[in-house]
């Protein structure tokens, strides 16, 4: 936490600093937006950053706040205002071949501090690319592309969210690269790091929950485990078509011996992911989706509901309606939009009866979207879903108005 604090410090001041500069001295460094160019592994860098002057070092962020009535078979809370989070990053060319980024991120206020991302890059060639420090999981796509104002929608999609551990990173290294040819693109990352811990099934969801693992914060400095994570992803792109990826992380989550005592065998965690996106022709209709397989040994002297398979995914659906200038903006965008996600978190049959292993739940999310610049996004939300107990009890229906703002600064 005091290196988190220590952190955030220092990129306070070098803002403090940024301020007082004369401002014919800040350059803003757009996002990369060519089409041709950019794939879901590129999202750490597709971003806009402000460098002052000649300084090697350009800060930039991205802030969203929303509001939201929600109820839940007629019963609701209220009114509710929240800034989920902001997130600051600090980049540097150390040389041409050489650049560092972090990722910091304040959630719920700044309740919670948490270094997303804070790697080095040492390029060698376009295929061989090193990469040391705090990096992100390359798991699906959204948990590397999951900047708020790059999306339509309030909520972050649920599978990835509260199946997969969404901005799931661990310190390790690994290599990644890319290819060009004419309009195809080929990308590739692998990456050794530290991993889950048996929190995954020892937790207060009294579930297998991924996303717990998120909470020991012990990753970033040991293995729990002295077994490493495996994560790996393939992506193929054509600027006609669209892009489509296939990733797998897998490793050992519990720890099977300590001080040569045997504990128990290594129990394994996997995951496989398939995600896409494309562009339909004509009408400008952007559609993006993820789905991803979640395999764990379970111990057998835990109860069936602790789910030794899980599936889950998401599509959207983003329709530009209104494209023009507006209200003093050039090209501001209006969209209509739609999210159909659902998320398994036990698939199977009980032993004893047959009868299935319920434990889901399903939403869909119409919106509308207005982009007055291609970096801020404006958004209302209806959020309708259904959940279903582990039994399969008639389920709760969830539903409400979600209202927000993104924007990257």
């Amino acid at each position: 936490m005091k290196k988190c604090l220590l952190t955030l410090g220092v990129i306070t001041f070098t803002i403090s600093v940024k301020a007082q500069v004369d401002s014919t001295l800040l350059k803003r460094i757009p996002a990369d937006t060519s089409a041709n160019k950019n794939m879901n592994m590129d999202a750490v860098y597709n971003r806009p950053f402000l460098q002052i002057g000649k300084m090697p070092v350009s800060v930039g962020g991205y802030i969203e706040a929303d509001y939201q009535y929600i109820g839940e078979d007629g019963i609701t809370d209220g009114h509710s205002f929240r800034i989920p989070r902001m997130t600051l990053f600090v980049a540097s060319s150390i040389h041409r071949k050489i650049k560092f980024l972090s990722e910091i991120e304040l959630e719920e206020g700044g309740k919670e501090i948490s270094i997303e991302f804070a790697a080095l890059d040492i390029n060698f060639h376009p295929l061989v690319n090193l990469r040391g420090g705090v990096v992100m999981n390359p798991i699906g796509a959204f948990n590397q592309n999951h900047d708020g104002p790059k999306w339509e929608f309030v909520d972050r999609p649920v599978a990835m969210t509260e199946m997969l551990p969404a901005t799931w990173s661990n310190v390790g290294f690994g290599l990644y690269g890319k290819q060009y040819f004419k309009d195809w693109a080929f990308g590739y990352e692998v990456y050794l790091t530290n991993g889950f811990d048996n929190s995954i099934i020892n937790n207060d969801q009294n579930k297998t929950f991924l996303p717990a693992a998120k909470e020991s914060a012990e990753r970033f400095e040991e293995s729990s485990n002295g077994q490493p994570l495996i994560t790996g992803k393939i992506a193929i792109r054509n600027d006609k078509i669209g892009e489509i990826g296939f990733s797998y992380m897998g490793g050992v989550y519990n720890k099977s011996e300590e001080d040569g005592l045997r504990l128990d065998k290594k129990r394994g965690v996997n995951v496989v992911a398939l995600d896409f996106n494309t562009n339909l022709p004509g009408i400008d209709t952007y559609i993006t989706g993820e789905w991803a397989w979640v395999h764990v040994d379970v111990p057998e002297t835990y109860s069936q509901q602790f789910g030794d398979r899980q599936q889950g995914g998401f599509v959207d659906i983003i329709q530009p309606i209104l494209r023009r200038n507006l209200i003093g903006f050039k090209q501001a965008t209006l969209n209509l939009a739609l999210r159909m996600e659902y998320v398994d978190w036990n698939v199977g049959t009980f032993r004893e009866t047959g009868g299935n292993i319920s434990d889901d739940l399903w939403a869909i999310v119409p919106g509308v979207s207005f982009r007055p610049t291609a970096q801020t996004v404006l958004r209302f939300n209806y959020r309708f879903m259904q959940q279903q107990d582990i039994l399969g009890n008639p389920p709760a229906k969830i539903s409400g108005i979600q209202i927000g703002l993104s924007s990257y600064f």
